[in-house]
């Protein structure tokens, strides 16, 4: 099976993807802050990284993005070192797409509220990307052997 971007299937399609919506969420919080910024709502200054402000769903849309770009890496070079070692299970990327579905949903569970529900929903969702990467890896690692 050949990995290309331009393959709908491939994983590195999958990979693509994932950054958008990474470029996607950061380019919402921005706008969102400008927006706060040019209402006179919030300073400037007053944009500490780390620490809450603003709206709580703003805050949250933060959050989701900040998630995004943390898990973004792992799974960036596990696809890439699958695709460079000549991974060719089908499983490989139905993994990573299950690994981008599950960051979608993540976000969206993550912006929606904080309810018990919805928390236990987006803590499912982390753990389906997990699940999935750690499958990959495992693809990876018989794929040598």
């Amino acid at each position: 099976m050949s990995h290309s971007v331009g393959d709908f299937s491939s994983p590195l399609f999958a990979l693509v993807l994932y950054a958008s919506w990474s470029i996607v969420l950061v380019l919402a919080v921005v706008s969102w802050r400008g927006i706060l910024i040019l209402r006179r709502e919030l300073a400037l200054n007053a944009v500490p990284s780390g620490t809450p402000h603003g709206p709580d769903v703003y805050w949250r849309l933060n959050r989701a993005h900040v998630n995004a770009v943390e898990n973004l890496p792992i799974f960036g070079a596990v696809v890439v070192a699958g695709v460079l070692l000549g991974v060719s299970h089908p499983w490989f990327s139905t993994l990573a797409w299950t690994v981008l579905a599950g960051r979608l949903a993540q976000s969206i569970f993550h912006v929606s509220g904080s309810s018990e529900l919805v928390v236990s929903l987006r803590f499912s969702a982390l753990f389906v990307q997990l699940a999935a990467i750690a499958g990959m890896v495992v693809l990876i690692f018989s794929h040598q052997g």
